[in-house]
């Protein structure tokens, strides 16, 4: 699924978030919205998510317009900071949730439910922890299991908003090649929201680094690297 983001706008509390955003991501592309805290990143993947609503401007998934489509019903899978999920439900059971919810013909069968689950335990290499508690589970273990549930619907587009924040370095750099990983094995179109440079360039295809409520500048690590578009993304890029 493409994206197509339209001279988007918020503002809060009389502050503009967010100052006529445009940005084409592309059909099975990891982009990663890159800049400093305040900089609208987390506003403009929860405008995406369907989260809260914009002030202006056109979200166009595939050519159709979603701006206004409620969140529940844009079937995006989301992944975030703290893992979000379920205490009182096992691996498996935490996986299948989203599939259980769905209604009408979409809800699979309990047969197919199953089936679904068993793949994406092999996919995140965890088969043999189906039946244990998230308490049971490492930070990187729990991150993977919410990655598993929020692809377990066949999102039309994954957001992961600061996903590898709470884990310690050395489980980061592990896990940030698994996710990326996953994303190519399922070629689902993926938008990282993150501060870290080493991070969006590790995992991306490409880079918007956002300022100010603005994008500066989208491109590859080479493109941002060396022919940076202004002050900011040179400095920015340098400092990091």
């Amino acid at each position: 699924m493409s994206l197509e983001i339209d001279r988007i706008t918020k503002t809060f509390d009389g502050a503009a978030v967010l100052r006529d955003v445009s940005l084409n991501v592309r059909d099975g592309e990891f982009l990663a919205l890159l800049g400093p805290s305040g900089s609208g990143k987390t506003t403009l993947l929860n405008l995406i998510a369907g989260l809260t609503q914009p002030d202006g401007g056109k979200l166009l998934l595939d050519g159709t317009d979603i701006t206004h489509k409620p969140a529940g019903a844009r079937r995006f899978g989301m992944v975030f900071q703290s893992y979000a999920l379920f205490r009182h439900m096992s691996v498996a059971d935490n996986i299948a949730f989203g599939l259980r919810i769905m209604r009408g013909r979409d809800r699979p069968s309990k047969a197919e439910r199953r089936t679904r689950v068993c793949e994406l335990l092999d996919l995140i290499e965890m088969p043999e922890l189906a039946d244990r508690y998230p308490a049971q589970l490492s930070g990187g273990q729990q991150q993977r299991v919410a990655m598993a549930r929020a692809l377990a619907i066949s999102p039309r587009l994954l957001l992961l908003d600061e996903p590898f924040s709470a884990l310690d370095a050395q489980v980061r750099r592990s896990l940030r090649g698994s996710v990326r990983d996953l994303q190519r094995k399922v070629g689902v179109t993926a938008l990282l929201v993150t501060h870290d440079q080493s991070e969006a360039f590790e995992i991306a295809d490409r880079v918007a680094v956002m300022n100010g409520g603005l994008i500066e500048q989208v491109g590859t690590r080479e493109e941002l690297q060396q022919n940076p578009a202004s002050d900011f993304v040179r400095q920015f890029i340098a400092a990091g």
